[in-house]
């Protein structure tokens, strides 16, 4: 049976690109199961009346789902304790660096690599820490950012790869984002670590998104393969644009689903305006 889901972040209300997105997920399920997962790790720029409003948008479309709906910030005791497994296999190390240390030390660099997001790849500072001296500054600053070492877990699992539906077989390559994240001083778990559980635990064998996160499977295949998940099927569609061929985004609140609607706009319009 095939399982799909479609995983926003309550940081803004639905525009057309999600509901094609959505869409994209609701029809590859067929007469398996779509699931509806809110990804409200942040505690910032995540907002109740956003995860309501996505709601709310998703049934005006026409889509259902199985509840209840999973809500990561519900289940933060569930990465943790994936975060416990890659810590005592020693495949985490603390972070005390700041972004102004790490675009200092690139900019030092001859020729600081970049990640595939645009970003200066970590050049790895604390990895080299010894423990008394991570327990030091541990001690100093109270709390830490926590990295993956990416090096020593390409050495336990060996090579990997990955289906993806539109591309075929990737060959995974976690380096090309250098030593994550996976947990924040201020957020407990990273999208990459509870995204990978959360697909997990929920079964799903299909995973629709964006091509915008296709170099992000490479992590996730990663910590699948750490954490001995199964790894599901992929395909990445092409991204939504407006009549001028810009990216929709949350920021554009003209175009929200939201303003659409208050306009008089109908289900049936919005599915033929982005292509269903």
């Amino acid at each position: 049976m095939t399982v799909t889901r479609f995983a926003p972040s309550p940081t803004g209300f639905l525009h057309p690109g999600h509901a094609y997105s959505a869409l994209f997920a609701y029809d590859a399920a067929k007469d398996g199961a779509f699931l509806l997962r809110i990804e409200d790790i942040d505690p910032v720029r995540c907002k109740p009346e956003f995860a309501s409003a996505i709601i709310e948008d998703l049934r005006w479309l026409g889509l259902r789902w199985p509840e209840p709906v999973r809500v990561q910030s519900q289940h933060m005791e569930d990465y943790a304790a994936a975060l416990d497994i890659l810590r005592g296999r020693g495949l985490l190390y603390p972070c005390f660096c700041t972004r102004r240390d790490i675009e200092r030390d690139a900019a030092n660099a001859a020729a600081a690599p970049h990640a595939e997001d645009g970003n200066f790849i970590y050049p790895g500072t604390c990895r080299h820490l010894s423990a008394s001296e991570r327990a030091e500054k541990l001690a100093q600053h109270g709390a830490a950012n926590w990295r993956l070492d990416i090096a020593a877990a390409m050495k336990q699992t060996g090579a990997l790869s990955w289906h993806d539906r539109a591309k075929g077989q990737i060959a995974a390559q976690p380096d090309l984002f250098g030593d994550v994240v996976l947990a924040r001083k201020d957020v407990p778990a990273s999208y990459h670590l509870c995204v990978t559980m959360d697909d997990h635990l929920q079964g799903v064998t299909l995973v629709t998104r964006g091509e915008d996160l296709f170099a992000s499977t490479h992590i996730h295949r990663l910590l699948q393969a750490l954490l001995d998940y199964e790894t599901p099927d992929y395909h990445h569609h092409a991204l939504q644009t407006d009549p001028s061929g810009r990216r929709y985004a949350k920021r554009d609140k003209s175009v929200t689903l939201q303003t659409l609607r208050a306009e008089g706009k109908t289900p049936e319009e919005i599915r033929r305006e982005i292509g269903y």
